[in-house]
C-alpha cells in the first residue's frame, strides 16, 4: 500500500539535494544512479531521456529505492523504498527545465537535444526509512 511522504522526506526532495536511484537490472545485477528529483503529492518523480538504463528497467510495477541526503550533513538522509507506477512523457520537458532551474539556476536545461527524448518516472513509496 502507497505511503504518504514524511515531512523529512519531503524536505529533503525539495531542497537541492541530489537523489541516487537503486534499481535491478535484467541480468539481477544492481543500477544506482545519481538524479534529480521532485514530487507530484506523494509520488517521486525522475527524469531522465528515452533509452537509458534507469528508463529501460523502470516499467510498471519495478521495485526501486531512492536514497537522499542532505547536501549540508549527509547523515540527515532519507531511504525510501518503493515501486514505480509510471512513465510519462507528457510533462517531462518541462520538468526537466523546472529541475534544472532548482539544481543549476538555469532556466532552462541545457544539455537536451533535439533527438532527445524525455519520460517522467514516477514513483510511489511503499517503505520509508
Amino acid at each position: 500500500m502507497p505511503l504518504k511522504l514524511s515531512e523529512k522526506a519531503l524536505r529533503l526532495v525539495e531542497g537541492k539535494n541530489f537523489a541516487f536511484l537503486a534499481i535491478v537490472l535484467s541480468d539481477g545485477s544492481p543500477h544506482v544512479t545519481p538524479v534529480w528529483i521532485d514530487h507530484e503529492g506523494d509520488l517521486l518523480l525522475v527524469n531522465t531521456a528515452v533509452g537509458r538504463v534507469k528508463q529501460k528497467h523502470a516499467v510498471k510495477g519495478t521495485r526501486v529505492s531512492i536514497a537522499i541526503a542532505d547536501q549540508n550533513n549527509m547523515y540527515d538522509r532519507v531511504v525510501i523504498h518503493g515501486r514505480v507506477v509510471d512513465q510519462a512523457h507528457e510533462g517531462a520537458d518541462a520538468l526537466i527545465d523546472k529541475l534544472a532551474n532548482k539544481y543549476t539556476g538555469a532556466k532552462k536545461y541545457e544539455r537536451s537535444s533535439p533527438t532527445e527524448k524525455r519520460v517522467t518516472i514516477r514513483i510511489e513509496a511503499l517503505k520509508i526509512i
